[in-house]
């Protein structure tokens, strides 16, 4: 009994063997990209001995299971056409799960360099400004603090902010 209660984590659990880690862990990276960042927040929560993890991680990224180049690529990707964020909050998100600072740039100037960008946070607007209301400067205000939680740059969210509202104002001047 006493070996369970020596084994076991701050928070009474038993840590995982190096073994059972790994395990774990290949099948954990095998459904979807992770970063080293993920596989190490997750051997500190089974409370694998902390010698072993550095060891466990050279073995993933040895065998491909991780790859933060790749999961940066795909975080980006992802990000940026569904969930229609901006640059700054790709960053954040990326420097959270622990991607190096050149790898974060690399991942983002790659998939910005096609220009793409005030196009999509123009639709995003445009489906926004179906939601909105009050006067002119109310509704650009609204779509400036969306445009901007969303992580794009102030500069082409003003423009498209104001593109959106301009088309607004020419429609309702039309009917």
């Amino acid at each position: 009994m006493k070996e369970k209660e020596e084994e076991a984590g701050p928070h009474g659990k038993r840590a995982k063997s190096a073994e059972e880690a790994l395990a774990g862990l290949m099948r954990y990276a095998a459904r979807a990209e992770r970063s080293s960042g993920d596989a190490l927040r997750l051997m500190r929560r089974w409370n694998v001995p902390e010698a072993d993890r550095e060891r466990i991680l050279h073995r993933l990224c040895e065998s491909g299971f991780i790859d933060d180049r790749r999961f940066a690529a795909a975080y980006v990707r992802e990000k940026s056409s569904l969930a229609g964020w901006g640059v700054h909050k790709i960053r954040a998100g990326l420097r959270a799960k622990g991607i190096p600072s050149d790898l974060v740039e690399e991942a983002v100037v790659r998939e910005y360099e096609t220009g793409a960008v005030a196009d999509r946070l123009q639709e995003l607007l445009d489906r926004k400004l179906r939601s909105v209301s009050g006067t002119a400067y109310e509704v650009k205000g609204k779509l400036v603090r969306f445009g901007l939680s969303r992580g794009y740059d102030y500069d082409i969210v003003v423009e498209a902010a104001s593109r959106a509202v301009a088309r607004t104002g020419a429609e309702e001047e039309e009917e």
